[in-house]
């Protein structure tokens, strides 16, 4: 009982630990938001926010509770989180009539949702766990599906259970056919039972994957889910977003342009117009066009210009639009966006200052001044203009038509110095780099260039609009590049990847790019990210590069390796142990040990273990990533286990015959013979299993390791060679007895390593 107290009190302890180490990592990721309180504005984090406050909402941000909105402004709320509805929504300040469902009341906000376009102002009605979503949240948390870390536990859990139940009534029957004491030999068989379970795997899942979460963040890594460590070490596609991770994120304007490509300040100062004026969130485009206009003094444009509406930015348009007043009165709705989108609705091409129609013979001449800048890298959006709207009191997406194409803005964001060596280093790890971006093709395509993507095969977001699934499972298996994509699409070409049994990252920080986010095995994004990002990562880096993404890759396969390396220890020797129980009870008229000892032992061998979440790894480990195997683990156990119980038999037969431990008055030096055998060949095997190599010499242990496993070396020869003993209901051992000890466990070493090369020519594996 003392011993599964302290057994009890160890987990308990590493666990709590752990539990700390991972809430100490998730307050480094802050989500603040604008609250009024008192007439007082402030910042204050999301998780501060209480019923009674007003809240301030742009896009990007995710509503903080069920809200009432105030005010709006062309605000569009994402509610596929409660409904599946991919469309946003729109919202307003008053309620409509004849709402069917709770989620269509159009002046209110719930919990779980995020802010698409616009602005507003609301109040919060209630949070956390008495909001909408919260009563949801037993319902949610009941489908959530296990990832492949979760999983590869539950199946291992199973395997142990199996051979509990078919082992114990074995060791049952065998021990009362041959001791006749039903009592003794059922606490027998019971304690053989709880010893076959690997106790300690609680204890050192939980510090190994908190250990590596602590060494992840020193790498500027934070784990939101301990559990996605494991999938991070196992990730072998990387799909990520060309801006900021492949470029510099620092976005200038280097061209602006009429639509035969000759340079134009009247297009800076439309664009200036639409950038300055909107409400949304302002991304690096629109921060790049106002820097530049305000280098060319156009910024006095914000006193002659009034906002009167705005048509707000959406993922399926690819535009956004304003409707400005001038101190003459004058209407104009100006609207930017990608290039096609644009032209598209677009009717007449303004040309040295007068309005033609627009024919296909200038569509090709307007395409491709676009497609030569577009392959010199620079990114091209296009500037479209409408004045005849005097008479139209609300403006809406129907209004974006029969425009004037009035040039384009060229956008410069160089690729980062180190991208190239990244993707290299990450190549060199097993994990294939794709990029899946909303930019143009010839944007991308020069920027992958650069960085070493390969790009002879790659697939826009219209020409995968007409593929199948089964499709585009044949064209993802050789392309890298994936270029103007919706978010749908970003999500559909991760599912695609996961179908084909690859495990898949995604990097991503913008709204966009939730729903790829949350489709990957495991979601990546920076501290700086939108809130609707950060929220549904599992992983986020606090720099924004690739390299620190390897660094963290690196440390989930480590982490990983260091508990697959305990699982098969611990299964291993259990089931040599079981195995050689069996075998005893047949041929020996007493108990091989007696329950306390099996317990003493156990709880000996769990300090032994409690280094290994710090070992060192064999760089040959970190290669390639690794998943669960578990008819891999499987075999290992049985394999090795036989080979444990073989060396017990030699135990055995020395304690029987050489030394004559063969009596029931001696049957308490026999167990205790066993006992100190079993104990220290048990810690060896640790350092024979942590590595396919020579131990100590080729494959050093961590400090830490070499202090658990020695120590408990000292405290078991202290207690089996010294009056210690009797404390422990064990006996005194002649100390010639310390020599055969010695001598089995030179055969063991140099058996196990001799059959290493074997097994690993045999099953193309070891860890």
């Amino acid at each position: 009982m003392g011993t599964i107290i302290i057994s009890a009190i160890i987990s308990l302890k590493e666990q709590t630990k752990s539990d700390n180490a991972a809430k100490k990592l998730q307050k480094m990721i802050s989500n603040k938001m604008e609250v009024i309180r008192g007439n007082m504005q402030s910042t204050i984090d999301i998780e501060n926010i209480v019923p009674g406050d007003i809240v301030k909402l742009s896009s990007g941000d995710m509503i903080p509770g069920d809200i009432r909105f105030l005010e709006t402004k062309d605000l569009f709320i994402d509610q596929a989180s409660l409904t599946g509805e991919a469309n946003p929504i729109e919202k307003n300040s008053y309620c409509k009539e004849s709402n069917e469902y709770i989620t269509d009341i159009s002046n209110i906000g719930f919990m779980g949702t995020n802010i698409i376009s616009g602005t507003a102002t609301a109040v919060v009605l209630s949070t956390g766990n008495n909001t909408y979503f919260g009563s949801m949240a037993k319902s949610l948390y009941s489908i959530n599906e296990k990832n492949s870390f979760e999983k590869g536990i539950d199946d291992i859990t199973k395997i142990l259970i199996k051979f509990m139940m078919i082992m114990l009534p074995i060791i049952l029957i065998i021990n009362l056919s041959t001791k006749n004491d039903f009592l003794s030999s059922l606490l027998f068989a019971i304690t053989i039972a709880v010893g076959l379970t690997p106790e300690m795997l609680p204890v050192i899942m939980t510090s190994t994957l908190a250990k590596g979460a602590v060494e992840m963040s020193k790498k500027k890594t934070i784990v939101k889910r301990l559990s996605a460590i494991q999938t991070f070490g196992q990730m072998n596609i990387l799909c990520t977003d060309k801006t900021g991770t492949l470029t510099k994120d620092e976005v200038v304007l280097e061209k602006y342009m009429d639509v035969l490509g000759n340079e134009s300040l009247r297009i800076l100062r439309h664009a200036f117009l639409n950038s300055y004026f909107q409400t949304g969130l302002k991304n690096l485009i629109d921060v790049a066009i106002i820097s530049r206009a305000e280098k060319e003094n156009l910024n006095i444009l914000k006193e002659k210009y009034k906002r009167e509406d705005e048509i707000p930015f959406d993922f399926s348009r690819r535009r956004m639009s304003v409707v400005l007043k001038d101190d003459n009165g004058k209407r104009q709705l100006i609207t930017k966006g990608a290039v096609d989108e644009i032209i598209s609705i677009c009717s007449y091409v303004d040309i040295d200052g007068k309005i033609k129609e627009l024919t296909d013979n200038l569509r090709k001449k307007i395409y491709s001044v676009y497609e030569k800048n577009n392959t010199d890298g620079l990114r091209i959006l296009a500037i479209a203009q409408k004045n005849d709207i005097h008479d139209i009191e609300t403006f809406g997406v129907k209004n974006e038509s029969n425009m004037v194409l009035i040039g384009f803005v060229g956008f410069l964001d160089p690729p980062k110095e180190t991208a190239k060596n990244a993707i290299a280093a990450l190549k060199s790890h097993g994990i294939d780099t794709v990029v899946l971006t909303g930019d143009s093709e010839g944007v991308a395509l020069n920027v992958c260039k650069k960085v070493g993507i390969e790009v002879t095969n790659r697939l826009t977001g219209k020409q995968i609009e007409k593929l199948t699934d089964e499709e585009l499972k044949i064209k993802v298996k050789n392309c890298h590049l994936y270029s103007k994509l919706s978010p749908l699409q970003k999500q559909r070409i991760v599912r695609i990847y996961q179908e084909l049994c690859n495990t898949v990252g995604y990097m991503g920080d913008g709204i966009n790019d939730s729903p790829p986010l949350k489709q990957a095995d495991v979601g990546i994004s920076v501290d700086t990210a939108v809130d609707i990002a950060k929220e549904t990562a599992d992983i986020i880096l606090l720099e924004k590069d690739l390299n620190v993404l390897e660094e963290g890759v690196i440390n989930g396969r480590k982490t990983f390796i260091n508990l697959l390396k305990y699982i098969k220890m611990a299964t291993s020797g259990n089931f040599g142990n079981t195995l050689s129980v069996v075998i005893a009870s047949i041929f020996i008229p007493f108990l091989p040990m007696l329950p306390v000892h099996i317990l003493i032992q156990n709880l000996l061998n769990d300090f032994a273990q409690i280094g290994m979440p710090f070992d060192n790894v064999d760089k040959d480990y970190l290669k390639n990533p690794k998943s669960w195997n578990t008819s891999g683990i499987k075999k290992f156990m049985f394999v090795f286990g036989i080979i444990s119980t073989i060396l017990d038999i030699l135990c055995f037969i020395i304690l029987w015959f050489i030394l004559k431990f063969n009596s029931i008055e001696k049957a308490l030096l026999f167990q205790s013979g066993w006992f100190v055998f079993g104990i220290l060949s048990q810690t060896l095997i640790i350092h024979m299993i942590r590595t396919s190599k020579v131990p100590l010499i080729e494959s050093k242990s961590s400090k830490q390791l070499l202090i658990s496993t020695f120590t408990i070396v000292i405290i078991t020869l202290i207690i089996s060679f010294t009056n210690i003993s009797s404390i422990f209901d064990l006996y005194k051992l002649p100390y010639n007895y310390l020599a055969w000890v010695v001598l089995l466990l030179i055969i063991y070493i140099f058996f196990i390593q001799i059959y290493k090369k074997v097994y690993i020519k045999r099953y193309k594996e070891w860890l």
